[in-house]
C-alpha cells in the first residue's frame, strides 16, 4: 500500500525493528505509540525480542522527543523518499535507564542512563569502513520506514550506540542529543571556528541546534533568518547575535542578501540552510562569500532551481549534510559542561498515553511558540 488511496492500515504484518526482530502484538505489557494511518496515531502492545543479543540492551524510555520527520509521517504517511506502508511505531529522539544488559555489554550497566543514537549502520560497507557509517546504505534507524521507532515503554537497541549520561544531564537533554548532533554535524562539515561568521537560514528546532553549535564551536558572529517574529525573538533569546525577517517571495533575496551582509557586519563564511527551499538556497549561494561554504541542511523541497553557475564561479562550496555521525559524545560534553544549553528549546510536555500523544502531535504540527515537544514516559 502506498500513500495514496486508503489512509489506514491493518495492523496484521509483523514489523520491523532495529535488529529486525520486533512486532506488533495483540496483547502485552510493553505499550507505544504507533502511526496506523494519515492522522490516526494508536496506543498498542509492541513485543520486544524474545532474548537479548549479547551486545544489545533493553531500554525503558523515559524522553522522546518529536520531531520534523515524525509529523510528516503522520501527516503524509511519507517522508522525502521513505513511505509508511504499514502500522509503525514512532519517534527517534530518545534516552531511558538500562534495564537489561547483553553478556558482552561491558561500559553500562542496569540503572544507567543513557542517549540513545538511534541509527544502526551495518559497518561492512564501504562508507562505513570509510568511517561515513551515516550515508550507510542498509542503515537501519528508528521511525524511518520500515524500521520502528521509540516512542515505547521499552525498546532493545544495541549497547555501542547507548551513550551514559553525565550525571549533571537530565534524560530530557539526553534525548535533545539527537537534534544537537545534527548541528554539531554541520558545524563539521562546514569547518566553522573562531574565524567563522555563520548564517543561520530557519530558526525551527535545527536551525537554532545549528546557532548553538556555531557558538559553541567558536563563531564570533552567528545571524539567524527566519519568516516567522516569533522564532526570531526565540533565537534572539538563545544568544542570536542578529537577526532578520525575511519573506517567502523569491524576488525579495537580493535585498534580503543585502540586509544579511548588513547584519553580520562583513563577509559571511558559512551559511547554514536549515529550510532547504529555493528561496532560502538561492539566498545561501548568493549571500555566502567567495570561497565560503553552503550547508544544506533542511530538505524542504526535492527539486530546486537555483543559481549555481554564477556561486561555482566564486567557488562556493555547497555541502550535503543528511543526519550525523560520532556526534554523542561530543554533544553530550557540550551539554554537561554548560557550553550548549538545550533545555529552553524543551517548550512543551506531555504524558504517555493516546490522548496526550495526539495532543502533543497536534502541538508540534502547529507550530507557533512550541520548539521541542517532548514525551515524559
Amino acid at each position: 500500500m502506498g500513500v495514496e488511496g486508503e489512509t489506514k492500515f491493518v495492523a496484521t504484518e509483523q514489523g520491523h525493528s532495529g535488529n529486525g526482530a520486533q512486532e506488533e502484538v495483540s496483547s502485552g505489557e510493553n505499550l507505544a505509540v504507533w502511526v496506523c494511518g494519515i492522522d490516526d496515531l494508536k496506543m498498542k502492545p509492541f513485543k520486544l525480542p524474545s532474548t537479548l543479543g549479547n551486545d544489545e540492551v533493553r531500554v525503558r524510555i523515559k524522553a522522546v522527543g518529536i520531531c520534523g520527520s515524525d509529523v510528516h509521517y503522520l501527516k503524509h504517511l511519507r517522508c522525502g523518499d521513505f513511505i509508511v506502508k504499514e502500522p509503525m511505531v514512532i519517534g527517534h529522539e530518545c534516552a531511558g535507564i538500562v534495564e537489561e544488559i547483553g553478556k558482552d555489554v561491558e561500559h553500562l550497566k542496569v540503572g544507567d542512563r543513557v542517549a540513545l543514537e538511534p541509527g544502526i549502520a551495518c559497518h561492512r560497507c564501504d562508507l562505513c569502513k570509510e568511517g561515513c557509517y551515516n550515508l550507510c546504505p542498509k542503515m537501519q534507524f528508528f521511525a524511518t520506514p520500515p524500521v520502528h521507532g521509540s516512542l515505547a515503554q521499552e525498546v532493545v537497541h544495541p549497547a555501542d550506540l547507548c551513550f551514559k549520561l553525565p550525571e549533571n544531564v537530565t534524560l530530557e537533554e539526553g534525548a535533545m542529543c539527537e537534534p544537537l548532533s545534527v548541528g554539531v554535524h554541520a558545524c563539521r562539515r562546514a569547518g566553522v571556528g573562531p574565524p567563522t561568521k555563520v548564517l543561520i537560514l530557519g530558526a525551527g528546532p535545527i536551525g537554532l541546534v545549528t546557532m548553538l553549535s556555531a557558538h559553541a564551536f567558536g563563531s564570533p558572529k552567528v545571524v539567524v533568518a527566519d519568516i516567522s517574529p516569533e522564532r526570531l525573538k526565540v533565537a534572539k533569546e538563545l544568544g542570536a547575535d542578529a537577526t532578520v525577517l525575511v519573506s517567502t517571495d523569491v524576488k525579495d533575496v537580493d535585498k534580503e542578501v543585502t540586509a544579511l551582509q548588513e547584519a553580520m557586519g562583513g563577509r559571511i563564511d558559512v551559511t547554514c540552510d536549515c529550510a532547504g527551499v529555493t528561496k532560502t538556497m538561492t539566498t545561501a549561494l548568493k549571500a555566502t562569500r567567495s570561497g565560503g561554504n553552503i550547508c544544506l541542511i533542511g530538505m524542504g523541497h526535492h527539486d530546486m532551481t537555483v543559481p549555481l553557475t554564477p556561486a561555482a564561479a566564486r567557488e562556493v562550496n555547497v555541502l550535503g549534510v543528511f543526519r550525523y555521525r560520532n556526534t554523542y559524545p561530543l554533544c553530550l560534553d557540550l551539554i554537561s559542561s554548560g557550553r550548549i544549553n538545550v533545555k529552553p528549546l524543551i517548550t512543551d510536555r506531555f504524558g504517555f498515553s493516546e490522548t496526550e500523544a495526539k495532543n502533543a502531535f497536534e502541538r508540534s504540527a502547529n507550530g507557533g511558540s512550541s520548539i521541542k515537544v517532548m514525551f515524559n514516559l
